[in-house]
């Protein structure tokens, strides 16, 4: 069973990048799909969470309007599509399967979270 997000890498201010979740051993049908990001010396900040019926995803305050998720079934995978990134975007980047999500004090929270992948470095510099 893992989980892995991929597609991370340098990209100029303005710019956009799409970065993928990919599952195996398990579907991910059946689950809440979270991103969240960890930037050094910084709190994990939740960005993004897609609901087990994929019928709404909540986005933190930091990124709403610029990213956007969505699930390819056929692929077992989940996309984070980035757009107009800022050089505060740079941090590595990580997706989750887990319960269910909700939103508190900017973030997007995936609770019970079941799996969890390695992350992704994206870096946003001229």
């Amino acid at each position: 069973v893992q989980l892995q997000a991929s597609g991370g890498g340098l990209v100029r201010p303005g710019g956009s990048l799409r970065l993928s979740c990919a599952a195996s051993g398990f579907a991910l049908d059946g689950y809440a799909i979270g991103w969240f990001r960890q930037a050094p010396g910084k709190e994990r900040e939740g960005i993004a969470c897609s609901t087990i019926d994929d019928l709404r995803t909540i986005y933190g305050d930091s990124v709403k309007g610029r990213f956007s998720v969505s699930r390819a079934r056929i692929n077992n995978t989940v996309s984070l599509q980035m757009n107009s990134l800022t050089t505060g975007d740079t941090a590595v980047y990580y997706c989750a399967a887990g319960g269910d999500c909700f939103y508190f004090d900017g973030n997007s929270i995936l609770r019970e979270t079941r799996y969890q992948g390695q992350g992704t470095q994206v870096t946003v510099s001229s």
